[in-house]
Formats: structure tokens, C-alpha cells, sequence
């Protein structure tokens, strides 16, 4: 995820990132100008179109599809931030269930060993999350202090959960910890495949094919039928406010798939890595 100032308005209006939009959208952008010149050539110098030309009714349709398309890309975007803040909402919950977890078994616990093995087991969980959404392959793990090997060809995340809950399972068995204490830790350890699934239901199911077709194919269509009618009100200035409408729509578009998913590698998605990684030393320094 990109880190910047909001309140820095000049820096960010003349900057252009790797991840904007222009860079993207630059060849369709030329295209979309070309296109533009070559219909305001053609009406103005070859087919010499009148003023009362039925062509020229043309921008009535945009006037009533120009609100269509507005509402439909708000939907569009609204519906893809929903998306990856509630991402970021859940691995805040991983955060903070981590750490939850963590100062209950340093107060609870004794047995330098068994906090030895939570401090390694608990942060792999918040590792194994992150890779496991990123499909990132991991050969077997083995871990220092500690008995335990993770199988990259099973579900990762689940064999860290079983891990955690055969432990305390354990704990409770050789009477180290209570069962009103078993109760409580079970619930710690639960909330993570909770989190777990919320990832996975954002990250398997995205926005229906459909809808997403559609809009693209009518935002294409939309600015292909611009230059037609408003060549009478613009000229040759209709390739440069063409082209720019064309940048707003599929700004839009192109912003809302980078963020639906967001758990990939794009520079605005979740900083899952670095999430991880501050889980790892919060639960060090605790335990």
C-alpha cells in the first residue's frame, strides 16, 4: 500500500506513480484522440454536416445515459472499497485477536516452553494467512525450539489453527491450565479461522463477470459515440475533452478492479507482509 500525505494536494496533482491510472490508460487514451480526429475530420471537412443535423440530437442520449453511467460506476467503486476495507478490517481483528491471545497465555502460562512455542506458533499463523492468500508456495517449515512441520500441499493456516487448539488441548490436560481457562483461549483461537474465512470469501469471490463486462463495454460505448455530436459544439477541441472523459470513466473502472482484491501485489492493496511482520514483534515483546 502506497503511504502519503492527504493534505499534500500539488505534489500528488503533478506525480505520476507507477500504479496511476494515466500510465495504464496512456495507449487507449491515444487511441481514444485518434478516434476523436478522425470523426471531427470527417463531419467537418469531408461530409460538411448542417446544423440541423439529426446527428448533432445525439448528445440527448448522453445527457440521460451520462446519469446512468455515473450511478452505475459509484456502485462500482463503492462496492470494490467495501470490499477491501473490510480486508483491512479483518486482519485488524488478526491484530488485535493476536495480541489478545498472546498477553492471556504470558500471564496464564509458566512453563518457559510451552510460552517458547506459542511466541513462534502465533505469529506463523498471521505469516501462513498472508501467503496463503497470495498463493505463495512454501516448502515444509520447520521450526527452531520447536516440534512442529507445516505441509504447503494442505491448508495452511487450518494446521496452524489444529496446532494451537491441540495445545492448549494439552495444557488442559496435564492440568496446566483450567477449563474456564480452556474456554477463553479456545474462543482467541477460533477468532483466527473466523478471520481466515472472512479472507478467503473476499479473495474467491469477486465482483460477478457480468456486471463488470458491462460496464466496461459501455463506458467504451458511451465515449465512442461523443465525438458525433459534440463535433458541432467543439470542433477539433473535441479530441482533447473526449480523451478526457474517457480518462475520468475508466479511472474509475480500472481504480475498482486494483482494490476488490486486496490481497495481491498491486501497490494499493493491503500490507499484509508488513501486518504480519508487526504481529510477529508485538507477540515477541509479550511473551
Amino acid at each position: 500500500m502506497i503511504p502519503y500525505n492527504p493534505r499534500v494536494w500539488l505534489a500528488y496533482i503533478f506525480r505520476f506513480h507507477r500504479s496511476d491510472s494515466f500510465r495504464a490508460l496512456f495507449p487507449f487514451l491515444l487511441m481514444i484522440a485518434a478516434y476523436s480526429g478522425i470523426i471531427a475530420y470527417l463531419e467537418i471537412e469531408y461530409f460538411h454536416l448542417e446544423e440541423n443535423s439529426h446527428v448533432k440530437n445525439l448528445s440527448v442520449i448522453h445527457t440521460t445515459l451520462g446519469f446512468v453511467i455515473s450511478l452505475l460506476l459509484a456502485y462500482r467503486i463503492n462496492s470494490a472499497y467495501d470490499r477491501w476495507w473490510e480486508g483491512r478490517k479483518t486482519w485488524g481483528a488478526l491484530v488485535n485477536n493476536s495480541r489478545n491471545l498472546a498477553i492471556k497465555l504470558s500471564v496464564i502460562l509458566k512453563d518457559e516452553k510451552d510460552l517458547v512455542y506459542f511466541r513462534k506458533l502465533i505469529p506463523s499463523y498471521a505469516s501462513m494467512l498472508n501467503k496463503h492468500l497470495k498463493d505463495e508456495e512454501t516448502s515444509m517449515l520447520l521450526f527452531d525450539d520447536v516440534d512442529l512441520a507445516i505441509n504447503h500441499h494442505k491448508h495452511r493456516p487450518n494446521q496452524i489453527a489444529k496446532m494451537l487448539f491441540q495445545k492448549i488441548n494439552d495444557l488442559y490436560v496435564s492440568h496446566k491450565i483450567t477449563g474456564d481457562q480452556l474456554i477463553i483461549l479456545n474462543n482467541e483461537i477460533q477468532s483466527f479461522t473466523d478471520i481466515c474465512g472472512a479472507c478467503e470469501r473476499i479473495k474467491n469471490t469477486p465482483i460477478p463477470y457480468s456486471y463488470s463486462t458491462f460496464i466496461k463495454k459501455f463506458i467504451f460505448l458511451f465515449v465512442l459515440t461523443l465525438p458525433y455530436a459534440y463535433v458541432f459544439k467543439l470542433g477539433y477541441y473535441v479530441i482533447p475533452v473526449v480523451s478526457f472523459i474517457f480518462y475520468v470513466l475508466a479511472s474509475i473502472e480500472l481504480i475498482s478492479e486494483e482494490i476488490e482484491e486486496p490481497f495481491g501485489y498491486d501497490d494499493n492493496d493491503l500490507p499484509t507482509k508488513k501486518i504480519a511482520e508487526n504481529i510477529k514483534k508485538h507477540i515477541e515483546e509479550l511473551i
